[in-house]
């Protein structure tokens, strides 16, 4: 008896249109995870928008950077046949497969992955028979459709199955009721892409991301929710000082005096870019920090969403401990052992103390949370399960 025929899987993401590893890593965690677990995977990106220039902060027409960005991280992860990119700036243009190859690719799979939902669905995705949305970013959605919103009801409903990395989505103490059903799933980590150095002691606490978001806010039962990180950065502002520890953030502000405060206050501002424009700096900057101390958007924390961060998870994969708002996911994370959420200053000093009480000993559960948590064939086996793949 012949075996039976590989399933073929499409992922969707943006790297291409935000050519950071950071964001990439987002992606090729899904895309070897499943792999691995023997599916027949390629990885297509064809949102429309403008490529992203991080250099220039600001959208660019020459996609030429973008292109060469996303080409060297499908070769090296072996997929250097198996990727497309819809060019925006000509839009006649599907990189690498071309058109009719990207259209028959959708006729043809077994499953199309809208990872993080930034493609909104057109008539040649519709071709798959499933289609599954991966929401990065509870609550904001839900509020939408809870409110009715007919456009925000036409781009979910083009697809079948509908997931969230929000895992308090739908309890007692998150803001908003579901009116759908939502997978609640988790990002994977492929552990074998991170090697831990248990022999490094780092000195700086570090994150990486953007500091200021606004064009998502959202308003819910007369309350206003950021889609943004800087004010709970702002609550913590003096936490250098008070806490007697080293920090770095790579981000950038909008505005010198910001940034200003912001160096004032003890924190170590560098340049994002540079950090995440390679996988190799990006592993290396996260390697040589002595873990990761981050708050999270008002949205996740206020709505009670049970968010995590694929970030996070690369650092806990690194062996690196990670300290982090609390956003109700701790619910279904153990924390206190290489992993801590913080509701105030006292909270956030207490996981830090902890941390230089045992620093090896914190490193290693970190990546012991990665393993069990977090692990690719874990979580996208129940993944795959769950959405009838």
């Amino acid at each position: 008896m012949s075996a039976p025929a590989r399933k073929t899987v499409v992922v969707m993401h943006y790297h291409a249109l935000m050519p950071l590893a950071g964001v990439a890593m987002e992606a090729i965690h899904y895309l070897v995870g499943l792999r691995r677990l023997g599916y027949d995977v390629w990885y297509v990106e064809d949102n429309g928008a403008n490529p992203y220039d991080p250099r220039a902060n600001s959208t660019t027409w020459d996609s030429s950077g973008n292109v060469a960005f996303l080409r060297g991280m499908m070769e090296r992860f072996g997929f250097g046949e198996r990727w497309a990119y819809w060019d925006p700036t000509r839009p006649e243009l599907y990189h690498n497969l071309g058109r009719e190859r990207v259209f028959r690719l959708f006729r043809e799979a077994d499953a199309l992955i809208n990872l993080c939902g930034t493609t909104k669905l057109r008539d040649e995705h519709m071709a798959c028979p499933l289609r599954i949305l991966i929401d990065t970013d509870p609550i904001y959605e839900q509020i939408k459709l809870a409110k009715g919103d007919r456009e925000s009801a036409a781009y979910v409903n083009a697809h079948n199955v509908l997931c969230t990395i929000g895992e308090n989505l739908g309890e007692s103490d998150c803001i908003v009721p579901l009116n759908r059903p939502w997978v609640r799933v988790r990002p994977p980590v492929v552990l074998d892409l991170w090697t831990p150095d248990y022999s490094l002691s780092p000195e700086r606490f570090s994150t990486i991301g953007t500091w200021q978001h606004s064009i998502k806010d959202i308003e819910w039962q007369g309350v206003t929710y950021q889609w943004s990180k800087h004010g709970n950065f702002l609550r913590f502002l003096d936490l250098p000082k008070k806490a007697q520890q080293l920090f770095r953030l790579a981000m950038v502000t909008k505005e010198p005096e910001t940034e200003a405060l912001i160096t004032r206050s003890g924190w170590d501002l560098v340049d994002p870019v540079a950090v995440s424009s390679t996988l190799d700096a990006y592993a290396a900057f996260i390697r040589d920090s002595r873990g990761e101390f981050t708050v999270a958007k008002d949205i996740y924390v206020r709505g009670r969403s049970g968010w995590f961060s694929d970030r996070s998870v690369c650092y806990l994969a690194s062996g690196r401990p990670v300290v982090t708002q609390s956003t109700g996911f701790e619910k279904t994370i153990p924390t206190g052992h290489g992993l801590f959420a913080f509701d105030d200053e006292a909270s956030a000093r207490a996981a830090l103390d902890a941390i230089d009480s045992d620093y090896p000993g914190h490193c290693r559960a970190a990546h012991e949370i990665a393993g069990d948590y977090f692990e690719s064939d874990k979580v996208l086996k129940r993944f795959v399960e769950l959405v009838g793949l």
